[in-house]
């Protein structure tokens, strides 16, 4: 432990920076104190944080003690934090971009099975939509617009033939914030 520094300082030290859930023996371990301390320090840390105006809280997990972001913090979190997708899922999301809307069975025929996957992805992102079409079985999947300003497009140039749609799409894709 650090000189001249709370026991509680300490561990809110090391559950900032091991970014995971801690049991009290690993908290004890890091901190070099023994398990009563690491007890006390952890208590203090939950009420001190417990009584700030804050946007963090120290909370029991299953797995151990953790630093995390209050709940409340969670639809920032979606906004601020870039997606992560990867290559099939950007690739899936360009065909359904280009053919907007698509029904889901044509974007199989063109994208194949495992774009089933990546539309869970992307609906579950909230960059696509999905909604059963009255006189289909299939699904009908429409961009959002969450696409279009997480992309930064207004909307896709209607003069381009296809293979240049799709061309210009993936060049704004790779351009886009999450790579």
């Amino acid at each position: 432990m650090v000189k001249n520094i709370s026991i509680a300082t300490t561990i809110e030290a090391i559950l900032y920076l091991k970014g995971k859930p801690l049991s009290i023996s690993e908290i004890a371990e890091y901190a070099k104190c023994d398990r009563p301390r690491a007890e006390a320090g952890i208590i203090e840390l939950i009420e001190n944080y417990g009584r700030r105006d804050t946007a963090l809280e120290v909370v029991e997990t299953e797995h151990g003690y953790s630093l995390q972001l209050r709940s409340d913090f969670h639809d920032l979190v979606q906004v601020l934090i870039p997606v992560e997708l990867g290559v099939g899922a950007l690739r899936t999301l360009a065909a359904i971009a280009l053919h907007n809307p698509i029904l889901q069975s044509e974007l199989i025929n063109i994208r194949g099975s495992g774009a089933y996957q990546h539309v869970q992805e992307l609906v579950e992102s909230g960059f696509v939509r999905k909604r059963r079409e009255s006189d289909s079985r299939s699904y009908s999947l429409q961009i959002t617009a969450k696409f279009h300003q997480y992309f930064q497009i207004e909307q896709l140039p209607e003069i381009l033939t296809t293979p240049e749609k799709e061309q210009q799409l993936e060049l704004n894709l790779e351009d886009s914030p999450s790579h």
